[in-house]
């Protein structure tokens, strides 16, 4: 390592503690703003010429707000939608059914699991949003658990889809690592999901029995109102079953049915994973896998599945078009700080990265006497938290490992692929931009906020490795 790269790294821990201080002080500062100012200041500290700075900002807030904000729109207004129709609690009731407090946060952590295999952490877990808040809500009505309903519920939902998004193909970080190793993509899916299922398990369900009796989070009461029916209420007390008739319906006209409410939930996830089926099963059909290609992109598969949700839980139910039009349009307004705060979040985390600090990482890696799949964890758990970007983790560590593949054949590139997806969901903090969409959406502190969404993928990352680890000593497919 030189001077340089560890002024850089001096740099990158200093910007990170500055920021903390600048949001939890006295001061207050708003996220966005903070997360802005100190991006200029670490552009300022790293070398960056003025116009440097100014370009790197404008390009990393432009560019998340391009990759992550219409997908985060189009998926609130789905949202609404579902609770408006009350088609959110359709879902809620009918999982509600034969569950209890004891089996529901394993349920919905498999529902999670399953729908965040071909859907981004962010898209994932806005479009579940709905039934998380409005089960939760149920829940929290029985008065029959310790501590925070939102967390025992949402802890399993945003492990189970930061699992599958770091670890499991076709999620892009590790789709990257697949191409540079050349690793077999049906090989390397299922080392992926044996990897992910323990690590869901245990930073999902368990993980929230133990801290949500110790945590009081309570989403803001907006939110609340635009996810789930405002008329909910417990018919009486329960037990530890579930019984959804215990529960009123939303009041609508035309209630809909539990089929269309899963049509609309799940068809983006479908038109998603059309298109790794289509390339996978008829890699020779050019037309089809085109086809698959335009409407498996998140953006298109969002807005063709708000389209159908506008039909069949609007239009066909009767509703009023102008009332359809408003309830859009209010959608955005309780997500449109998240979204500046994400466009932060984005600034940071490029000025981070055009200041070269993960070069200095992978120089301080380098040294170092570890396994291959050990090395590779640690690079894109060290980029991840510096630079705020799990791609950029995978993308360094794909790039430093790759000539090392090509001459070991002993590697096993497929496990390698897995364990450096772990290490980029290592210590989620704040200039990820899933950290502050977990914080604003649930309404937590910081403190709350890291004490669940990082902990969580502090937890996912370390049994990734493990398991990476321990099926490295078995006999290769």
């Amino acid at each position: 390592m030189t001077g340089h790269d560890i002024s850089l790294l001096i740099v990158a821990v200093c910007s990170i503690l500055l920021l903390v201080l600048l949001i939890v002080s006295k001061l207050r500062f708003h996220p966005m703003i903070a997360l802005l100012v100190v991006a200029v200041c670490v552009g300022f500290a790293s070398g960056l010429d003025t116009e440097s700075i100014l370009n790197t900002i404008e390009e990393g807030a432009g560019g998340t707000l391009g990759g992550v904000g219409l997908q985060v729109a189009l998926g609130a207004m789905i949202g609404k939608l579902l609770g408006d129709s009350g088609a959110s609690d359709q879902i809620a009731s009918t999982i509600l059914k034969r569950s209890t407090n004891r089996t529901l946060p394993w349920l919905m952590g498999a529902v999670a699991f399953i729908i965040g295999i071909p859907m981004f952490f962010e898209v994932g877990l806005i479009m579940l949003l709905p039934l998380v808040f409005t089960v939760a809500t149920k829940v929290e009505k029985q008065g029959n658990i310790k501590g925070s309903a939102f967390v025992l519920i949402g802890v399993p939902v945003v492990a189970a889809l930061a699992t599958m998004h770091g670890m499991v193909p076709p999620h892009p970080g590790p789709l990257t690592a697949i191409a540079g190793f050349k690793s077999n993509l049906g090989v390397t899916m299922i080392y992926g999901i044996i990897c992910a299922i323990p690590a869901a398990i245990l930073g999902g369900p368990v993980y929230a029995k133990f801290i949500a009796p110790r945590m009081t989070v309570r989403p803001d009461q907006q939110l609340l109102n635009q996810y789930t029916a405002l008329s909910v209420e417990s018919k009486g007390k329960i037990s530890d079953q579930i019984d959804a008739s215990n529960f009123t319906a939303a009041t609508v006209e035309k209630p809909v049915s539990p089929v269309t409410a899963f049509i609309v939930v799940l068809l983006p996830m479908l038109m998603m994973l059309s298109h790794t089926l289509a390339e996978t099963l008829f890699k020779k059909s050019v037309t089809l896998n085109i086809i698959t290609g335009f409407i498996g992109e998140p953006f298109i598969a969002l807005l063709i599945g708000l389209i159908v949700g506008i039909i069949l839980l609007g239009y066909g139910r009767g509703a009023d078009t102008q009332k359809i039009r408003d309830s859009l349009g209010a959608s955005l307004k309780p997500i449109s700080g998240i979204l500046l705060i994400i466009a932060g979040g984005g600034a940071f985390a490029k000025i981070l990265v055009n200041s070269h600090v993960g070069d200095a990482i992978i120089h301080l890696s380098s040294g170092l006497k570890l396994s291959a799949i050990a090395i590779g964890w640690l690079i894109a758990a060290l980029l991840s938290v510096t630079t705020g970007s799990a791609t950029v983790g995978i993308v360094g560590a794909t790039g430093l490992l790759a000539p090392l593949v090509g001459s070991d054949p002993h590697i096993n590139k497929e496990l390698l692929v897995v364990a450096i997806g772990a290490g980029s969901l290592f210590f989620n903090y704040a200039n990820h931009a899933g950290f502050w969409l977990v914080k604003e959406s649930f309404s937590m502190s910081m403190g709350e906020t890291f004490k669940t969404i990082t902990i969580i993928q502090s937890i996912i990352g370390i049994v990734g490795l493990i398991m990476a680890l321990l099926l490295n000593l078995l006999p290769h497919f």
